[in-house]
Order: structure tokens, then C-alpha cells, then sequence
């Protein structure tokens, strides 16, 4: 079983895993602990990840980014009309009433929902993880943003079930990078008197807040608070937007006019970003931006800063936002910790530390790593695999949560509306709601506070509708509960709906115990009642359709890059066999298979660039490959035999005369083996190496060009064969010697065995004040 935690990010994601007693961050197909949030589509297969990210420029409209910003939203959503599109290049549209992606795939324009192309990622993820870790992968725990509402939750759960995932838990980002940083520490405070961090989390797309207290095998998140866009894109776009005008009146070309020459520029911005974070002033220059133009330009620091100043402006108010809600004053505050890319701008740590003027700044964890790690801690304490010590984490619902229902005919001053959930509430979580009712009735779950929801997202959650509710047995109002639960994922279920009804019972009494009459006891009897839950995200039939189609399309791809490598090979193998026959091959090969070979490698090469050969089946390059190989074998086989053959006549000779020297040695570790057993050994040996020198005189009989007498395969086999024989006999432990009654043998050189007894001589008793003492005493 694995132990995987994926921190899926909006720019890219990073996978760590359990193992070797530690966390490790894996690598992907290229080597990068980190893989770009991309999906691309192409004319005969999908390119996820690394792969998408090579095509991102040059596949521009059938490559879709932003995965984590469009997951779970509409299209008609605020955020996706006026910020998303703008940082995506493909056609978006609805899809199952999800915003979506339209593409080119297999040269036919296809609809992907959000959700389907999530769980493509994931699947990639899925993948990457199960090649690194060599055992199958289902069971992860993936970081969220914590302002995700319940909608998104569900939409990601779709998405990894579709992937063939089972998130053994959704965990907000900054409990995560919390958790990893709480439980490698030995010296926590009391719960009376925690340690209080705030996590400062600035990445590629939003900015999030959270103080936590920490003690004793725990931390408890006390407030959060978060900007949504404000990260490293928009920083990046600022420095775009400014270069772009620049270049309209320097070079008269518009930029952002032109998908191509944006992602030039884009890529040209972020490494001068970096370059300024660690300079007062940096050069940027992009080649043949377009229209052949070469753009150049330079930029200082503080031209940098105020370019985004108004970004850097909006750095405070999340961070006293949590402050406030936290209840702590600025003294109670023990650490700040950074994380995220984006915190490396020193604007960006001036803006931070203005908060916090007398508390230093730190970056005691990986700023780019802390969230998977975290994660995958998370993932190691719930599985029964590790062992991890424990650690209780105590997180809290950002959004409150409130139900609403229907006013009851016989109380007309009844309350139609109950927050069960408010901001701050512990997750996970349980209510049960009491209603009193004589007819079937309807519940309905919302965000109490739909100013506070990411855009323009519907705060609608979930719908309940109780059936078969009537009177009670006395004709009054029946008592009805629901138990509502906010689960470890932060989703909204009802998990229980049930009638409660008290009995009388008699208690039980021993036979002769009392005359008394028997006492009656009340006992709560459950009724379960039927009922109809309904909530956001997709019905459990498309969420299997669509595992489905990603099945298929796993599979197709997985055909298309193994016919590519087949092509691969053959394109390699015609080249590599020519080559060689010129040179290390041609004392091996005979003139007529050499022709025959040539031949066959010239008609393969000119089929593999013909029209038929270019996208040809998978079997087709195989036969190919395999009809070529057996023309080719025989000539490897012969210059493998000549280089391999030496060394292995070498090492059968280096062994037969090891064992010949220990049969016929005098040594004292071989006295007590049986001459006879000795001779056996020589006799072998000898016969061996007759049998190795006749063949090696045949063999350097032989032409170079034909097929050997002696291969180094047998020689082994005859090595094997000596050692088999010999080892047993040479290695025979020496018998024990005959053991004398009694006799005892002395321990070592200076004892007698059973020395005469020696007279007790009576001691004088000494008594004192200090002896009267304790043996021992403890010091201070």
C-alpha cells in the first residue's frame, strides 16, 4: 500500500511519498520535482504534464492551464468571464453545467468538462507516483486552497475518483505546510501555553493567511483569511502589460494582439523577476518576439516595485484580517513562516514584515515543498502502513454554513433558518437538528455569506426532503432528528434522518430477590426515517462515464507512445547496424549476410519515411524491426562472444587453479579433509581445464565470421560446475574432538579447573553513621 500526498497547485504540483522512514518529493519523467498543471491535446494523442508543457506555446488553443482556478466553477461565473480568460488561450464553454474546454482532439473539436480534465492530470500524477514507487497507487491525500468551497470539493473528489483515485482526505494548503512543520518538532509548549506561527502562503495565483497554535501533539488552526488573486501570475502580468506598451511605441508591434508572443514575453518577465529579486536592475531581451522583431529592454528594482504597488498595496489586509479573528495581539505571535514562490520578492517581504515590525521573518521550511510534504504526512497518519507518531490536527470551516426550512403550520413564530456551522466551527464536525413535525418536510443547506465565496459561485449546497413523517402514536407532533456532518474533506452531508419515541420497561429481577413490584425504565427507541439527500457536484452514473472515457483514452495514448517507441527503435537500430558493420562488426560478418542485411536495413529505412511507414500500426514496426534483427543477431552475437569470451575463460581459469592450490595445500585449516576427497577436487579441476583448452584451441581455429565452438555462456556453466564440486569438500568443518569424562576444560590459561575450597575467614563488622546509609544516592 502507498502513502502519497499531492499539493496540486495552479502553475504546477509536486508529489512526495512514504518511504525509507522519511518523506521524499519524487521526480517526474524529466527529472523536475515539480509538473506543470497543464493538459494538451493533439491529432492522435494527449500530452499531460512535461509533455503539455512543450507544446504549450506551439499548441496554444488545444492546451489547457489553470486546472485548479476553473475546477468546480460556471461559465457564466464572474472570476472565469473576467479573470481566467485572460490567462488561458482556449475556447471555454458549458459543459454538464461546468465550465469547459473545447479542443482539437483526434482532428475533431471535443468538449471536456473542468472535472474530466482534473482527473486527466491526476491521472498523470497517478502514474508518475506508481512508476517512481513500483506498486500500484489509489489512496492519497491532495492540499486544497481552504477557500474552496463545497461545490469545488466535490468537483475534485469526482475528479480523482475518475482518475481511479481515493483521497483519503482533502486538507487546505496551509494546514498542510502547519502539519509538516508541527510534527517534526520535538519541543512543543503545553496546551496552556501554546506556540503561535503564522503561515504566510503567497503562490502563483492567491495569497492565504492561518495562525495556528501549536502544543504537545497537536496544533489548532485559529483563523484564516485569503486574497484570491494576488500571486506570482499577476505580478507576471503587471511586468507584461508594461513591456507590452513599451514595445507598441519602440518597435511598433502589439504584443498581447499576438497568443505566441505573449508566452515569449510572459517567459521573458518571469526570469527577469527573478533576476531583480536578487539585483537593482536587470535586462530583458526576447529573439524574434515576432514579426522577426528582437525586443530588448531593461528594468530596475524600483521601477519594478512601483509597477506593483497596487498588488504589494493589498499584502496587509489578509494578514490583519487573520490577526484579528485570531484574537491574539501581535506580542503573542511567535513565528512567521513564508511560504510559496512568490515570497521571495523582497517588496513582497517588506510588505509582510510591515505587519510584523518586530518579529523577524523566516523560511525555516522548503518554500516550494512544505505543502506536499505536509501532505504527505497527512496521508502516512492515516494509513496503517507507518507508523507515525501522534498528532492531532484541529482545523476550522472558513465559510459558515447555515439550513433553512419550511415555518411549521402550528408555530407560526418559528425560526425558518439555523447557521450550524459558523465560521471558526471545528472540522470534522456533527449537529444533530431537532424539528417537530406530523407531515413530510424539506431541508435545505447554503452559505450563510455569499459575499464571502470565491466570484460569483452559488451558495446553494445541498437539498434534504424527509418522507413518511406523521403524527406521533398520541396524535402529537413527532420528533424528528437529522444529523448533519461537515466530514474531514470539509463537505456537507446528511448522514442520518430518524424518530425518536420513549418506552417503558420493566426491569429485570432475580427471582426471590423482592416483593416490591418491578421498576419501569425509560428507553429511547430510533426510528430510522426515509429520505432524499441531494447535493452539488455529478451523479455517480457520469461520474462512471467518464471513467470510462478516460480509460479509453489512457489506454490510446498509452498505444500511441508504444508505437512511437517501436518506430524509434527501428529508425535507431537501422542506423546503428549500418554504422557498425563498417567498423566493430565487419571482422564478424560474412560478404553475403552483409549484402542481405544492407539490403534489408536500406528497404526498412526507405518504407519509414515513405507515407505508409510515417504512421504506421504498432505491429507493423515490430515485424519490421524483428525481421531485421534476425538477419542482424548472428553478426552481434559473434563480436559479443569475442569481447565476453576472454574475460570468462580468464576468470574459469583464475578458479581452477584456486581450488587446485587449496586441495594440494598443508595448510591446517585443510589437514583434516580426506586425501582421497583432495584428489577428486585436483581431478576435476584438471579435466576442466583440458576441456577449456581444447575448445579455446578450436575456437582460435575458427574464422572471426562464423558462429564460435566456445561461448562464454558454457565456460560459466563450467566455472559453476567446479565450484558446485569443489566448495562442499574444501569448505568440510572440522570434527569435534572426543570429549573425556571427568574432565573439564579451563576457561583460560590462568584458572584451575575445580580448585580446592578456601576456608572462610570471619570479616570484623564495622558500624558507623555513614554505613548505615543507602548503598547508593542520587546527585543533584
Amino acid at each position: 500500500m502507498s502513502v502519497v500526498g499531492i499539493d496540486f497547485g495552479s502553475l504546477h504540483s509536486k508529489i512526495g511519498v512514504a518511504r525509507h522512514r522519511g518523506i521524499d518529493i519524487i521526480t517526474n519523467e524529466v527529472s523536475n520535482r515539480a509538473t506543470p498543471s497543464l493538459v494538451s491535446f493533439g491529432p492522435k494523442q494527449r500530452a499531460l504534464g512535461e509533455s503539455a508543457k512543450t507544446q504549450e506555446i506551439s499548441n496554444f488553443r488545444n492546451t489547457v492551464g489553470s486546472l485548479k482556478r476553473l475546477l468546480g466553477r460556471t461559465l457564466h461565473d464572474v472570476e472565469i468571464q473576467q479573470v481566467e480568460k485572460g490567462f488561458t488561450h482556449v475556447n471555454l464553454l458549458d459543459v454538464d453545467g461546468s465550465v469547459g474546454a473545447q479542443v482539437n482532439y483526434l482532428g475533431e473539436p471535443t468538449a471536456f468538462s473542468a472535472t474530466q480534465l482534473v482527473g486527466m492530470y491526476l491521472g498523470r500524477l497517478r502514474d508518475i507516483a506508481m512508476k517512481e514507487l513500483k506498486i500500484g497507487v489509489s489512496d492519497v491525500v491532495i492540499a486544497i486552497p481552504g477557500w474552496y468551497t463545497d461545490v469545488q470539493r466535490r468537483a475534485l473528489l469526482n475528479a480523482a475518483a475518475i482518475a481511479g483515485l481515493n483521497p483519503l482526505r482533502l486538507i487546505p494548503d496551509h494546514t498542510a505546510v502547519a502539519f509538516g512543520y508541527g510534527i517534526t518538532k520535538s519541543d512543543l509548549p503545553d496546551p496552556e501555553n501554546p506556540r503561535h506561527v503564522v503561515f504566510v502562503d503567497i503562490g502563483h495565483s492567491s495569497m492565504s493567511v492561518a495562525v495556528v497554535a501549536f502544543s504537545k501533539g497537536q496544533l489548532t488552526v485559529k483563523s484564516t483569511a485569503y486574497d484570491t488573486h494576488l500571486g506570482g501570475r499577476d505580478i507576471d502580468y503587471a511586468l507584461v502589460r508594461h513591456f507590452a506598451e513599451e514595445f507598441k511605441t519602440k518597435y511598433k508591434i502589439d504584443v498581447l494582439s499576438n497568443p505566441k508572443a505573449t508566452f515569449r514575453l510572459y517567459s521573458a518577465t518571469e526570469k527577469l523577476k527573478k533576476i531583480l529579486s536578487a539585483n537593482a536592475e536587470a535586462p530583458l531581451s526576447v529573439e524574434s518576439i515576432m514579426n522577426d522583431v528582437d525586443a530588448s529592454s531593461r528594468l530596475t528594482r524600483e521601477q519594478y516595485e512601483q509597477l506593483i504597488v497596487d498588488l504589494l498595496d493589498r499584502i496587509p489586509a489578509p494578514l490583519q484580517r487573520a490577526l484579528e479573528e485570531s484574537g491574539l495581539s501581535i506580542e503573542q505571535i511567535d513565528a512567521i513562516e513564508l511560504v510559496g514562490g512568490s515570497t521571495r520578492v523582497p517588496a513582497v517581504r517588506a510588505k509582510i514584515q510591515s505587519v510584523f515590525p518586530s518579529k523577524p521573518l523566516s523560511t525555516t521550511l522548503n518554500q516550494d515543498e512544505a505543502c506536499a510534504r505536509g501532505s504527505t504526512f497527512a496521508c502516512a497518519t492515516l494509513s496503517p502502513v507507518f507508523r507515525v507518531r501522534d498528532f492531532a490536527i484541529h482545523d476550522i470551516a472558513v465559510n459558515p454554513i447555515k439550513v433553512s426550512w419550511e415555518k411549521s403550520l402550528a408555530d407560526e413564530e418559528e425560526d425558518t433558518e439555523l447557521i450550524v456551522f459558523p465560521r471558526g466551527n471545528g472540522i470534522p464536525s456533527t449537529k444533530v437538528l431537532t424539528f417537530y413535525r406530523k407531515a413530510p418536510f424539506d431541508v435545505e443547506a447554503v452559505y450563510a455569506e455569499p459575499s464571502g465565496l470565491p466570484g460569483s459561485i452559488n451558495p446553494w449546497i445541498g437539498r434534504l426532503t424527509v418522507k413518511e413523517v406523521g403524527p406521533s402514536p398520541t396524535g402529537d407532533y413527532s420528533t424528528v432528528r437529522v444529523k448533519a456532518r461537515l466530514n474531514l474533506h470539509g463537505i456537507l452531508s446528511f448522514e442520518a434522518v430518524y424518530t425518536e419515541e420513549i418506552e417503558e420497561k420493566e426491569e429485570m429481577q432475580v427471582d426471590g430477590e423482592s416483593t416490591e413490584p418491578p421498576k419501569k425504565k425509560k428507553v429511547v427507541k430510533k426510528n430510522a426515517v426515509p429520505y432524499v439527500a441531494g447535493y452539488g457536484g455529478l451523479d455517480s452514473s457520469v461520474v462512471d462515464k467518464y471513467r470510462e472515457k478516460e480509460l479509453t483514452m489512457h489506454a490510446n495514448d498509452k498505444l500511441v507512445q508504444d508505437t512511437e517507441e517501436r518506430k524509434n527503435a527501428l529508425e535507431e537500430y537501422i542506423y546503428d547496424m549500418r554504422s557498425k558493420l563498417e567498423d566493430r562488426y565487419a571482422p564478424f560478418v560474412q560478404p553475403q549476410e552483409r549484402d542481405a542485411l544492407l539490403a534489408e536495413l536500406s528497404k526498412n529505412e526507405d518504407w519509414l519515411y515513405s507515407e505508409e511507414g510515417e504512421d504506421a500500426t504498432k505491429s507493423a514496426y515490430v515485424s519490421r524491426f524483428d525481421a531485421a534483427k534476425k538477419l542482424g543477431d548472428p553478426i552481434t552475437t559473434r563480436w559479443r562472444e569475442a569481447e565476453e569470451r576472454p574475460r570468462a575463460a580468464a576468470q574459469l581459469r583464475e578458479t581452477i587453479n584456486q581450488y587446485i592450490s587449496q586441495a594440494t595445500s598443508t595448510e591446517e585449516r585443510f589437514a583434516h579433509i580426506d586425501e582421497k576427497d583432495k584428489q577428486s577436487v585436483v581431478e576435476k579441476a584438471v579435466t576442466i581445464q583440458k576441456w577449456l583448452e581444447d575448445q579455446s584451441v578450436r575456437q582460435a581455429e575458427r574464422p572471426k565470421n562464423v558462429d564460435p565452438v566456445l561461448t562464454a555462456a558454457e565456460i560459466g556453466k563450467k566455472r559453476d560446475e567446479v565450484i558446485y564440486f569443489a566448495t562442499p569438500i574444501l569448505t568440510r568443518p572440522k570434527p569435534k574432538p572426543p570429549k573425556v569424562d571427568g574432565a573439564e576444560t579451563p576457561r583460560s590459561g590462568a584458572e584451575t579447573p575445580n580448585p580446592p575450597p578456601k576456608p572462610e575467614t570471619p570479616q570484623p563488622e564495622l558500624r558507623t553513621e555513614e554505613t548505615q546509609g543507602p548503598p547508593e544516592m542520587d546527585v543533584d
